[in-house]
This record gives C-alpha cells, structure tokens and sequence, in this order.
C-alpha cells in the first residue's frame, strides 16, 4: 500500500522563480551580479574588498558575498576613480574617507579632481612664477655683493 499523499489536481504549483526573486532583492547581489553591473570581473571586487575597508558587503553562512545597494555606489564610484580619473588605490581611498560615499559623489567625483588639477597647474604656475622672481633677485644681489666686495 502506498501511504504518500499526492498532491490533487486542483492545487496549482508555486513558481520557484517568483518566491527566489523577492528573496534576492531583500539579500542582495551575489558577486557575479555586482561585478557584471559594475563591469567589472569577480575577481576585482573580492581584491577591492581588501583594499578599501568602507567596503563590506554581507556574508552569508555560506560564504557567499551580497552587495546592497550601498555597496553597488560604492562599487561605482571607485571603479570611477580608479578606472576613470587615474587615481592610485591610496588616491581613491583618500578620496573616499575626505568626501565620503555619497551617490552625488558618485557624478561629481570629475568634477572635483579637474578643480583640484586645476588649482594644482595654477600652484605650479605660481611656484615657476616664483623660482624666475627669486632667481632675478639672487642676480641682483650678486651684483651688489660683487659692487661691495670691490671699494
């Protein structure tokens, strides 16, 4: 006799896909799903995890990484200044702990260091500016010194 109890006809089957999707919006993106939407490969995103320690997204039991939303900005924003403004790893981290995470940042992460090459190119100016003044003033001095040295 077979005791297992069958399911009748009339009571539908629950797709697995809808209940897995409301559960991967709550827990997040595994690291193959935040690398592709950053553009990046899997293997960055554990090596930045090492290199900036603001970023940390949840472990499961399992191991297994789930980047939030919070970490996706993150993400974006040092791939930015990495990829796209030529910052050193130590550059971005710098970066991150003077401005903060913030999804302004995130745009205005350019504009910000064309301000600050700007106001750099400026100082070299005004250093080089500076060195012909001190320069033309060494000259004149000698001269004097050179008129003293000869009464």
């Amino acid at each position: 006799m077979n005791r297992t109890r069958r399911r009748e006809k009339s009571e539908p089957k629950k797709p697995k896909a809808a209940a897995s999707d409301s559960s991967s919006e709550d827990r997040g993106l595994k690291i193959g799903e935040a690398a592709k939407v950053i553009g990046v490969e899997a293997y960055v995103l554990r090596f930045w995890e090492t290199q900036f320690p603001i970023l940390k997204p949840k472990h499961a039991r399992s191991k297994h990484r789930f980047y939030q939303p919070r970490d996706i900005d993150t993400l974006k924003l040092i791939k930015r200044l990495l990829h796209q403004e030529g910052f050193t790893i130590a550059g971005a981290n710098k970066y991150i702990r003077e401005n903060g995470i913030d999804p302004a940042n995130i745009e205005s992460a350019s504009g910000k260091t064309e301000k600050h090459a700007e106001a750099s190119s400026k100082s070299v100016a005004s250093s080089s500016e500076t060195r012909r003044a001190l320069a033309e003033m060494r000259r004149d001095l000698e001269s004097i010194q050179k008129m003293l040295a000869d009464d």
